[in-house]
């Protein structure tokens, strides 16, 4: 690996567009609803047990964490969306800064890849269809990674990685089961991220 992932630090956590880091490396955003495991899935790529904070109330937290990776890439860590109980101007809130990042991002060009996750229990929700919707309509390069695998049996597994790899709003995009707890899916999951950004 061309990384030292362990030569990570939390840059800033930006609570407007303008806040955003206007240093051109490239940019991996992580996109997901509320409680998919976006804060455990970074840890397990990183190495690290508490980088990312798993908020113990879900959808509290309503900024952009960008960690730089050894001076060489951003992970965006987009807020969850999709909780039921966020008040209407979080919700405003959300919406304005994730919308931010995608439209008044000055290194917009620098995003290399958006990683989707959906919960493999449940497949793609209907926030998370109209999420995919809207990276498909924009253009905006994106796999799907699968969490909480091993929260699956085999039967289980069988069916809803069928169902998610061909739901209409995925097909034919890449899809990778990911477990943070076992680390299945960490190094596929590293390789097509360096294969974006060419490192």
């Amino acid at each position: 690996m061309a990384l030292n992932v362990q030569n990570t630090n939390l840059k800033i956590s930006a609570g407007t567009p303008a806040q955003i880091p206007s240093d051109p490396k490239p940019q991996i955003a992580f996109s997901g609803r509320s409680n998919v495991g976006k804060s455990s899935l970074i840890n397990a790529l990183l190495g690290r047990k508490s980088l990312a904070r798993v908020s113990s109330s879900p959808g509290k937290t309503i900024t952009i964490n960008f960690y730089d990776v050894d001076k060489k890439l951003y992970l965006a860590d987009l807020p969850g969306y999709g909780f039921a109980k966020r008040s209407p101007e979080d919700k405003r809130k959300w919406s304005a800064l994730t919308d931010g990042y995608f439209t008044a991002n000055k290194n917009i060009d620098r995003l290399a890849l958006v990683i989707q996750l959906v919960d493999s229990r449940i497949g793609p929700t209907k926030d998370d269809e109209m999420m995919l919707e809207y990276l498909r309509a924009a253009e905006l390069p994106f796999i799907v990674v699968a969490t909480k695998t091993d929260k699956l049996n085999a039967t289980e597994r069988k069916k809803n990685m069928e169902a998610i790899t061909s739901h209409p709003f995925i097909f034919p995009e890449k899809v990778i089961p990911f477990s943070s707890l076992k680390g299945e899916g960490k190094d596929e999951l590293w390789k097509t991220i360096l294969a974006h950004v060419k490192l």
